[in-house]
């Protein structure tokens, strides 16, 4: 089975996918020209999926991280106060990919020179933060929820609710 993905923005492009279009649009511009123009159209894109997202959350984001780095991966965290969902699509990387999994989960995809970046954003369910120390994909999916629920409600999908071993055996 392969893994349904909902991609909300890249820059991962394919001139081959975007080709046609910008060929009889602008049929007197290089090749080049139109690569660049794909480049910055797709650039625009990326503010309007903000314009979209901007969705305000009553407790901040979650955003655990496994990390590509020199020196081999390393897992991170970090919060994003606003606790807006446009907040999380920001990145310092060369290529990045935000999407909605399967699992109704917000993540990217972020390479960069060193590696790729794994990203995983979540909000804290009302009353709890989290701890220093290791927590456990349990521990996570028990204090905080999933934003793609949110996400689904601006594009219009629908998202499966996973039915977990405590909710069957009530």
């Amino acid at each position: 089975m392969t893994e349904q993905k909902r991609i909300i923005w890249s820059n991962d492009l394919d001139y081959e996918d975007w080709r046609e279009d910008l060929e009889a649009e602008y049929p007197d511009m290089t090749e080049s020209e139109r690569i660049s123009l794909m480049y910055e159209r797709n650039n625009d894109y990326l503010d309007d999926e903000r314009s979209n997202l901007n969705v305000q959350l009553s407790q901040p984001i979650l955003v655990i991280a496994d990390l590509g780095l020199w020196h081999g991966r390393r897992m991170g965290y970090k919060e994003i106060e606003s606790g807006n969902i446009k907040d999380c699509l920001y990145s310092d990387t060369d290529y990045v990919t935000w999407y909605v999994d399967r699992l109704g989960d917000l993540r990217c995809d972020a390479a960069h020179h060193d590696g790729t970046n794994h990203y995983l954003y979540r909000t804290y369910k009302a009353g709890v933060r989290l701890y220093y120390g290791t927590a456990t994909r349990t521990d996570i999916t028990r204090l905080t929820r999933r934003l793609g629920d949110d996400i689904a409600k601006v594009y219009g999908f629908s998202i499966p609710r996973m039915v977990q071993a405590a909710d069957r055996e009530r």
